[in-house]
This record gives C-alpha cells, sequence and structure tokens, in this order.
C-alpha cells in the first residue's frame, strides 16, 4: 500500500441513540479509487460523510474518534472546518447544479475564495471542464442555465464544481446511481483519470462498479469495518466469512 492520504482510528458515528459507525480503524491510500462496499445500512455513506466533516451537518449526530488527514486530527476543536471541506470535496449522489449559468457554477467556488482575475476563471473553467468530460459539449452556451443540461451533464457539471477548488481528496456517494449507464460510464471513465491526481473513495451498492474501479476496498457489515485490502485480494480471496457470504450474493 502507498503512504496514506487519510488515517482513520477508532473512528465511531451515532445519530441519537443508533450507532451507526463502530470502532473503524483503516488507512485510505493516496492516489488510488478506494471503494467502500456493503449492504443498505451498513455505515458506508457515514463512513465516507465523516471524512470531511460533512457529517456534522446532521443534526444530533456524535463523533469520536481521529480522522488523520495532512497529519493533523480533522476533528480537532482548532481545524479550520471549511477548509477541511475544500481539500476533501464531495460528489453527491444526485447533481445539485446551483440555479446559474455553466460558467459561474465552476467558478463559484474561485470566485468565493476571493479570485476575481477574469483571465484565471476562464482558465479555471477550461481546464475542469475537461477534466469533466463536458467541455465539447457546453464550450458554445457557458452562459446558459446549468438547468438546461441533462441529468448526466449536470452530475459532470458538479464534478467540474468541485475540482475547481482543487481538493486532495474526492468523495463520491454513490454518483453514479441516478444516472442512465452511458452517463454512468461517463462519470466511472473521469474518475479513472483522475485518479493520477486525485486520491478517491467511493461509495458504491454496485460491485460491478467496485470490481470495475477499486483499487483498494473496504467492506462494511452492520455499522462495522468487516475487511479491508487491496482490491484484487478482497475481490478474489476474501479472508472473511461475511465478506465472501456478500460476494456471493448472500445479502444485500
Amino acid at each position: 500500500m502507498t503512504d496514506p492520504v487519510i488515517s482513520i482510528r477508532g473512528l465511531s458515528v451515532a445519530y441519537g441513540n443508533h450507532q451507526a459507525v463502530r470502532d473503524v480503524n483503516v488507512d485510505i491510500p493516496a492516489r488510488q479509487i478506494t471503494a467502500i462496499i456493503g449492504p443498505s445500512g451498513c455505515g458506508k455513506t457515514t463512513l465516507l460523510r465523516s471524512i470531511s466533516r460533512l457529517i456534522e451537518l446532521v443534526e444530533g449526530i456524535q463523533v469520536w474518534g481521529q480522522v488523520i488527514f495532512e497529519g493533523q486530527n480533522i476533528y480537532d476543536s482548532h481545524v479550520d472546518v471549511t477548509e477541511i471541506r475544500k481539500r476533501i470535496g464531495l460528489l453527491a449522489q444526485r447533481p445539485f447544479p446551483l440555479p446559474m449559468s455553466i460558467y459561474d457554477n465552476v467558478i463559484y467556488g474561485p470566485r468565493l475564495h476571493g479570485e476575481r482575475r477574469r483571465k484565471i476563471l476562464d482558465a479555471i473553467v477550461e481546464k475542469q471542464l475537461r477534466a469533466a468530460g463536458l467541455w465539447d459539449e457546453v464550450r458554445s452556451r457557458l452562459h446558459a442555465p446549468a438547468s438546461a443540461l441533462s441529468v448526466g451533464q449536470q452530475q459532470r457539471l458538479c464534478l467540474a464544481r468541485g475540482l475547481a477548488v482543487e481538493p486532495e481528496v474526492l468523495l463520491c456517494d454513490e454518483a453514479t446511481s441516478a444516472l442512465d449507464p452511458i452517463s454512468a460510464q461517463r462519470i466511472e471513465g473521469r474518475l479513472l483519470e483522475l485518479k493520477k491526481d486525485y486520491s478517491i473513495v467511493l461509495v458504491t451498492h454496485v460491485l460491478r462498479q467496485a470490481r470495475r474501479l477499486a483499487d483498494y476496498v473496504i467492506f462494511m457489515y452492520l455499522g462495522e469495518l468487516i475487511e479491508h485490502g487491496p482490491a484484487n485480494q478482497v475481490f478474489h480471496n476474501p479472508q472473511e466469512a461475511k465478506t465472501r457470504a456478500y460476494m456471493e450474493g448472500e445479502f444485500y
């Protein structure tokens, strides 16, 4: 395993009286795609959103343990949460383009952080729309409403918007589940290319997708981390009985 980009130590998360994640310890490798898999309700999304402190947006949440990023625990009291959420971005399950133009969607983050130079903003728009595989489709209508795009295009626009603030880690929460197969394939292709420059953590309920994309796999069951390791090992030679049962389709 390469040096981890994130190290999770003793992480537990509870919603009121319900403990969704229990004592998770795992390292997330840099410049790879890590897939978090497991049946519905097993804690996949909770674990994912804990990595960037987005979990705290849920009322009544409680978090224990550590998420170490760049040598510091992101849950320490002195940490700038806004900065963490900038450096660890999220591509959500459904696209949420902002009610503005395609161009303004992409530069929303850089502009929020103080960038005003038009030449720089223009360069960011082209670079990130290219990275998201959308530039050729929208280059002639950058100032058209983002809402006019198809759902698949909107999701790639949201990817470009997330990349525009130059995160180091990209979290994807079932980012293709609302898309048609062709649009999903385009997002998958983007992620495979982006891992050269980003560390990607992907929650997916589709084992075929995890097999296609993952370099590293985390298997969750009932809030616990059951097994983790290189994708080839977990998929083809799982060490735990629950992992084998899940791979063989005994529960979903």
